[in-house]
């Protein structure tokens, strides 16, 4: 435990030890909580214990412990995940595809309308547009990425939503987009 001590001044491996021992119950609730499994869940907060034993000289800062700790469990939850993913036999698997070429193409077409109407938004508008619709980041982790108050992101927000229903609606009453051409809604 000497790297611990090394890495954390002020807090010695039985600080260590200790918090660990402490988190153990929060951990088991929240595992159980993903896994509805006692035995699964044991094992995961063993697994976290044992990585963060293994791991202990990347902890910097002995007040984010808590933060630390849970990341581990996440990431040990995932792992879980990918080992119980299923698996099909490719040789048994059926390939088929109800896509013509002309449904291709019009999907095509359908893109590149809707990334010309996003083109013609204003530079704020359209940045906030795809980060919110595309990417799927909240209001909050948008102001922060851009340094912009998170009104000001709803605002920008919803001043694109608007321009662009209003450019794609002309377009349809204009007959570009085709009488059957359906435009889902991102958000």
């Amino acid at each position: 435990m000497k790297a611990i001590e090394f890495i954390c001044p002020g807090y010695s491996g039985t600080t260590f030890k200790k918090q660990l021992e402490e988190m153990r119950p929060r951990l088991y609730k929240v595992a159980y909580s993903w896994c509805h499994a006692a035995d699964i869940a044991d094992d995961l907060v063993q697994d976290t214990v044992i990585k963060a034993i293994r791991n202990a000289n990347s902890l910097r800062d002995m007040n984010k412990m808590n933060s630390w700790l849970f990341t581990i469990l996440a990431n040990c939850w995932r792992d879980y995940l990918r080992q119980q993913k299923p698996t099909e036999d490719i040789d048994e698997c059926v390939f088929t595809n109800d896509d013509t070429p002309e449904l291709a193409q019009e999907r095509q077409n359908i893109t590149d309308i809707v990334q010309q109407a996003v083109a013609t938004l204003p530079q704020g508008q359209r940045q906030v547009l795809c980060l919110v619709d595309l990417e799927g980041f909240s209001y909050a982790e948008v102001a922060e990425i851009i340094g912009i108050p998170t009104g000001t992101v709803m605002s920008r927000l919803n001043r694109a939503r608007k321009a662009l229903s209003e450019q794609l609606l002309e377009l349809k009453e204009q007959n570009v987009l085709t009488q059957g051409t359906q435009i889902r809604i991102v958000k």
